[in-house]
C-alpha cells in the first residue's frame, strides 16, 4: 500500500502539469511513466509504457472543448501496477497486461476530466459571490481550490486504478502460457499502432505503404524467419521503399 500511495500521489502532482499548473510537458506519458518507474524502482517499465503511450496520444491536446484521454494517469497506473507487480524487474508480458488494463480505463477519466471542467466552469461565479464583486481573498482561494481539485481527481484516479490493476494481475499470472505471449505480442504492435496513428493524424498518407511493408517485412524476418532484430530493420526499411516506390507507381 505503501508504493501504491506513492504512486497515487506522483500521479496528482504531476497530472497538475496536464492544464491546471505549469505544463512544462512534465504530465506527458514519455517523462510521467519514467519519473513513476524511478519511485518505484523499475525505470525501464516506465520508459516502455511511457514511450507506447506517448505515441498513441502524442497529438491529442486538451485545446477548447476537446477532452482528451487522459494519458497522464494511464502512464502512472501501468508503470505502478507493472513495477510493483515485478518487484522492479517487470517482464514483457506483465508490461502489455498493465497497458490493457489501464488503456481498457480510459473512458472513466475521460469522464472525470469532463465533468472537473464543468465544476471549474463555476468558478467566475463562485468568485463573484452574493456581493458580485470579487475580492482577492476570494479570487486566491477558489483558484486554489481547482489546483486541489485536479491534484485529487489525478489521485483518486490512481487510487482506484492501481489496486484494481493489482488484483487483475494476480489473475493473469495465473493464465496458462499462451496468455503472456498474446500479452508480449500486444505490446510490440503497440508503437507500430501509435506511429501509424500519428502519420494518418498528420495526413501523410503517401507513407502508409512504407509502414505497412516494413511492418510486414520486419514480422517475417523476425518471428517467421528468426533472422536477428539488427539484420531485419534494413530489411524492413527496403521493404517499405520498395513499398513506395511501386504504391506511386
Amino acid at each position: 500500500m505503501g508504493q501504491v500511495l506513492i504512486a497515487a500521489l506522483a500521479g496528482g502532482l504531476i497530472g497538475l502539469d496536464r492544464t491546471a499548473l505549469g505544463q512544462f510537458m512534465v504530465s506527458q506519458p514519455i517523462v510521467a511513466g519514467p519519473l513513476t518507474g524511478w519511485l518505484l524502482g523499475d525505470v525501464s517499465a516506465g520508459l516502455a509504457i511511457g514511450g507506447a503511450l506517448e505515441l498513441i496520444w502524442v497529438l491529442d491536446m486538451p485545446v477548447g472543448t476537446f477532452v482528451p484521454a487522459d494519458a497522464t494517469v494511464t502512464a502512472v497506473s501501468a508503470t505502478a501496477i507493472a513495477a510493483i507487480t515485478g518487484r522492479g524487474a517487470a517482464d514483457v508480458p506483465l508490461l502489455g497486461f498493465s497497458l490493457l488494463l489501464t488503456t481498457i480505463m480510459v473512458p472513466v477519466t475521460m469522464v472525470a476530466d469532463h465533468l472537473m471542467r464543468m465544476r471549474n466552469a463555476q468558478i467566475p461565479e463562485l468568485v463573484l459571490g452574493g456581493s458580485g464583486m470579487p475580492s482577492e481573498a476570494r479570487v486566491t482561494g477558489w483558484h486554489l481550490a481547482g489546483l486541489i481539485a485536479f491534484f485529487l481527481k489525478s489521485f483518486m484516479l490512481c487510487l482506484g486504478m492501481i489496486p484494481a490493476g493489482l488484483a487483475a494481475m494476480a489473475l493473469f499470472l495465473s493464465l496458462p502460457p499462451a496468455t503472456h505471449r498474446a500479452m508480449t505480442l500486444f505490446i510490440a504492435f503497440l508503437p507500430l499502432l501509435g506511429a501509424a496513428l500519428v502519420l494518418r493524424k498528420q495526413s501523410m498518407q503517401v507513407l502508409d505503404p512504407y509502414l505497412l511493408s516494413g511492418f510486414f517485412m520486419a514480422a517475417l524476418c523476425v518471428h517467421v524467419l528468426q533472422i536477428p532484430v539488427l539484420a531485419a530493420v534494413p530489411l524492413a526499411a527496403g521493404a517499405g521503399w520498395l513499398g513506395v516506390r511501386f504504391g506511386r507507381g
